[in-house]
This record gives structure tokens, C-alpha cells and sequence, in this order.
């Protein structure tokens, strides 16, 4: 790798995931501030769009830290963060609805969600074992330990490239839920689908920085093939 391909390589991998994160922080915070005309909090918003939906069986609980949302499949739970659980803002409503499009997604065993599942289990396997085989690989010269250790690394990448549909999907399903529903009016959809594209670009910068190691070492694997 020449010079200005590292400068690319560090700017993906340390740039790009902090940008995300700053712009998440940024948009949830001005949007976490202002009131849904609504009225509803984001555990209503939620709990009405379940029901509408006939999941009945799925229950909306709090849970702990900020921006802690999420959609358990085993447990049937829609978990939002305290003040997504309580107050009545635009940026709940939009996470809240978000994480119904997961349980939605669960019900109407979506492709891509049903897919990811499955994998779950063999990438916390080959995403701790990986790196194992690299460092062997790399400062043992043994390319095929390298080689292993990128195989391993290739299904947590496949894991990353998986979840950009499902959460792109679970965040146009949130969209049309909540203006089917008359949770949000006109004015505010813009608002909320600038909460839910910054959640998105985590996913992206994410998913960025997998592919942009993954290839390197599979340049590092080729150099030391060559010599």
C-alpha cells in the first residue's frame, strides 16, 4: 500500500466511525429536545404501532443508558432508553418506531433479519478467534494462518454488510408506520428521518471500516504469497 492509500485506510478507520457518532449525538440531541405534536412518548408510539401491526405478544420495556434501543427477537422486546421510554420528542418517536420495523421485520421473517440471526452465533465465534490466527500469521510469516484468520474475519464483515439492510428497511418501515398512523404530521417527517439517517451512518461507518481492514489484510496476505 502506497502512502495515500494508508491516509485513505486511517481516515475510514478513525475519521469516518467518529463523524458518525458526532452526527448521531448532534441530531438526537436537537431532536431529543423538541416535543412531538403528537403528544405520545416513545413508549406509546411503540405500543400503538405493535398493536396495529397484531403483535400483541411483543412488550415495550425501559432499559438503561442513552441510545440503548433495540429489538430483542428471543424475548419479543422492544427496549427503549429512559428518556425514549418517557418523553414525548421527535427523535423518540423515530427510534421508537424504528425498533417496532424490527419486531415487524421478526413477524413477517424477513430475509435479511432472519439471516443475520443466524449468523450471530458463528460470528462471536470467528470474530474472537480471528484475530488470533492474524497476529500468528502476520508475525510468523505463515500465510496460512493469516488466510484463516481472514476467512473468520470475512463472516463478521458478511454480518456487517447483512445488517445494512435490515436497519435501512426497519427505518422506512418506521417512516411509513408513523405517517400511516397520523403519529407525526407533514412538518415533522423531515426531522425524523434526519434521527434515523444518523443512526443509519453508524451502521455505514461501521460496515466502512470492516471492508477497509479486510482488505488490507488480504493485501498483506498477497505480499507475503508474492515474496
Amino acid at each position: 500500500m502506497g502512502l495515500g492509500a494508508y491516509l485513505i485506510y486511517f481516515a475510514v478507520l478513525l475519521i469516518l466511525p467518529l463523524w458518525a457518532q458526532f452526527k448521531l449525538k448532534r441530531t438526537y440531541g436537537k431532536y431529543s429536545k423538541i416535543r412531538s405534536t403528537s403528544g405520545h412518548t416513545g413508549a406509546q408510539v411503540a405500543r400503538m404501532i405493535l398493536d396495529q401491526n397484531g403483535l400483541y405478544d411483543v412488550k415495550v420495556i425501559e432499559s438503561r443508558g442513552m441510545l440503548s434501543d433495540h429489538y430483542n427477537p428471543l424475548k419479543k422486546t422492544v427496549a427503549l432508553s429512559s428518556h425514549n421510554y418517557h418523553e414525548a420528542s421527535v427523535a423518540g418517536t423515530a427510534v421508537a418506531a424504528h425498533e417496532v420495523g424490527h419486531a415487524i421485520q421478526d413477524a413477517e421473517d424477513y430475509s435479511f433479519l432472519r439471516l443475520r440471526h443466524r449468523l450471530v452465533p458463528l460470528v462471536n465465534i470467528s470474530s474472537n478467534a480471528s484475530w488470533i490466527f492474524i497476529m500468528i500469521g502476520i508475525f510468523s510469516s505463515l500465510s496460512g494462518a493469516l488466510l484463516i484468520g481472514i476467512i473468520l474475519l470475512a463472516m463478521g464483515v458478511l454480518f456487517q454488510i447483512i445488517t445494512l439492510p435490515v436497519e435501512f428497511n426497519a427505518s422506512n418501515r418506521a417512516m411509513d408506520q408513523l405517517l400511516s398512523a397520523n403519529i407525526i404530521r407533514n412538518e415533522e417527517e423531515p426531522h425524523a428521518k434526519k434521527v434515523l439517517n444518523a443512526a443509519a451512518m453508524t451502521y455505514v461507518a461501521a460496515t466502512a471500516v470492516a471492508v477497509m481492514e479486510l482488505a488490507r489484510l488480504l493485501l498483506i496476505y498477497t505480499s507475503m504469497n508474492r515474496s
